[in-house]
């Protein structure tokens, strides 16, 4: 809240000097209350409840997260050191394998850390910072899988015309519309945080700092922030589903037309990877969309913001990688590569 003070002439001649000290304790106490919300502190309950599980879950997530680390990394060098890989798909992949790295680093950090200390606070910059990145990724992701779907569409309803269909140029726009978006999207969402007051006590129900979490906690009408959120999280469903079903809807009616039985197992094998980290990803999203109002409602929501913010990071490069034969190759010539220096 934004206090206009007047004149300080304009006081010397409205309260008599008895009035001074006590209405300049008033203005600063008030002054105080308005600028809190920058020092607050928010608590990250997480996985507290479970306090016998506390070391378990560590093991668990730090395991989780080395594989997600190491496995998009390691996506991110094969793709560039491979000249075979160097093509629209792959890198389309690689800015996938990015995005989800990014995304788990955002947030298992802290949900690790706070699973070994007994101090589970969280500073306002910091959560602010940790829903805006987090924010980027999720968006980014989100467009990201449908700019793959499109690169599928060319690839199965137009093979002849691939390679100048997508062109450098464009396949570095297609990459360029995510991440603008979601840093566009991420800066209006926190920009309405920012507006808001808090004045404790900032007990946050979760591992991270999500937009329902923070709002929850707020002392000021976040009525405004919350119908921006839903807003921009419909559109950005629905249009990034619109494009991907569109697109598969296209790619289906082309497989069911080609003569071929080897040519239609090929096709579905190439779409078979992005078909499963699609509904991996966006069934997540829609399940938390449609938790029930109940007394079990929170506990539904962490175990799908693991799944969304932890596990799908990781699974992503097991996908693609287990799935895709020359993903598979170039990784076994790294590896044998690694054996003989050894």
């Amino acid at each position: 809240m934004k206090i206009k003070v007047a004149h300080p002439l304009l006081f010397s001649w409205v309260f008599p000097n008895t009035q001074k000290s006590r209405f300049s304790q008033t203005t600063t106490m008030l002054l105080a209350e308005g600028n809190q919300s920058s020092g607050a502190m928010f608590t990250l309950l997480g996985f507290s409840e479970y306090a016998d599980l506390q070391v378990p879950l560590f093991l668990v997530f730090l395991t989780i997260y080395t594989i997600t680390a190491l496995g998009n990394l390691g996506m991110i060098m094969i793709i560039r050191i491979n000249p075979k890989l160097h093509t629209p798909m792959y890198f389309f992949l690689s800015h996938l394998s990015f995005v989800d790295f990014c995304y788990s680093t955002t947030v298992t950090p802290k949900l690790l850390e706070n699973l070994v200390v007994e101090d589970r606070t969280i500073s306002f910059t910091g959560c602010i910072m940790q829903f805006f990145l987090a924010c980027i990724c999720a968006v980014a992701e989100t467009f990201m899988l449908a700019v793959m779907a499109y690169d599928r569409y060319v690839a199965v309803c137009n093979p002849l015309l691939y390679t100048a269909v997508m062109s450098q140029k464009l396949c570095a726009s297609l990459v360029a519309g995510p991440y603008t978006w979601a840093i566009i999207s991420s800066l209006t969402l926190t920009y309405f945080l920012l507006s808001l007051s808090f004045c404790g006590p900032n007990i946050i129900n979760n591992f991270v700092c999500e937009h329902s979490v923070i709002v929850s906690v707020s002392c000021s009408d976040p009525y405004i922030s919350q119908v921006l959120c839903f807003v921009t999280a419909i559109f950005n469903e629905v249009s990034s589903l619109g494009v991907i079903l569109t697109t598969y809807v296209f790619i289906f009616i082309a497989v069911i037309k080609m003569p071929s039985a080897v040519g239609r197992q090929k096709a579905f094998s190439t779409c078979a990877s992005h078909l499963t980290a699609i509904t991996i990803f966006h069934g997540t999203v829609l399940f938390l969309y449609c938790v029930p109002n109940s007394r079990n409602s929170w506990l539904t929501v962490k175990v799908g913001s693991v799944f969304y913010t932890v596990i799908i990071p990781m699974l992503n490069p097991l996908i693609y990688s287990f799935r895709n034969k020359d993903v598979k190759e170039s990784v076994q010539k790294l590896m044998n590569h690694s054996i003989q220096l050894c």
